[in-house]
């Protein structure tokens, strides 16, 4: 059963969730909260699998309050991020603070289940050529406070001290978009092979998913937005 604790200052989007959720097998909605410094105590408090996340709230937003979650070793929670991509420009502040993926609104209702299962399974949830594109145009502005977003020579040097020649080939296409597939066939490797060198990179980088890999490569400057 994935447990589900829903995230947003508007009831009725919260009463809508918990319908959809209660009339779909293996999923359970275990708590509800109105703004992030609750959503943070009741996650704490619950450890569900999976917080469904809004991002504009009164008081703590859903920016700080997935950061909080990410932060904490304990908590084993995954935040999906549920927005209106259109308005807002906070979402890669949000996947930067350790969101595993997002949602928009307006999308149909059996999207955000599958989205709420894949992200209970621990991959992300965005597909790469979308991660691609939302990447690049929320690392193309500045993020509303905070430092800045924008690669310097550190992240640089990080990643290239961390990874090998290949390992910064294969992260330099996943920034770009491509699928493990893609990937192998761009480098005359095999898909198993393409799956090993992501490993590693999650694990030498500290990524929790794709989603994380995309964001390191524009910070290292393997990736550039557009112009």
């Amino acid at each position: 059963m994935i447990r589900v604790v829903l995230v947003d200052d508007q009831p009725l989007i919260r009463t809508g969730l918990r319908v959809l959720i209660a009339d779909t097998p293996g999923l359970e909605v275990v708590g509800e909260a109105g703004d992030g410094g609750e959503a943070v105590e009741l996650v704490r408090r619950l450890r569900p699998d999976v917080a469904i996340m809004d991002i504009r709230m009164p008081g703590t937003d859903g920016i700080e309050a997935t950061r909080r979650i990410h932060a904490d070793p304990e908590s084993r929670t995954r935040v999906l991020v549920l927005t209106t991509f259109d308005d807002d420009e906070y979402v890669y502040g949000a996947l930067r603070a350790g969101a595993s993926g997002f949602l928009v609104k307006d999308m149909p209702l059996e999207t955000i289940i599958d989205g709420v299962r894949v992200v209970a399974a621990g991959d992300a949830l965005i597909a790469p050529s979308v991660t691609r594109r939302l990447i690049e145009e929320f690392a193309a502005r500045p993020e509303p406070a905070g430092p800045s977003a924008r690669p310097d020579s550190s992240a640089r040097r990080s990643v290239a001290d961390a990874v090998t020649d290949r390992e910064r080939e294969v992260l330099t296409l996943v920034g770009r978009g491509l699928s493990n597939a893609e990937i192998a066939a761009r480098l005359s490797i095999s898909v198993a092979t393409a799956k090993a060198h992501l490993a590693r990179l999650f694990t030498k980088l500290d990524a929790r998913d794709r989603v994380q890999l995309v964001i390191l490569a524009y910070e290292a400057g393997l990736v550039a937005p557009p112009r």
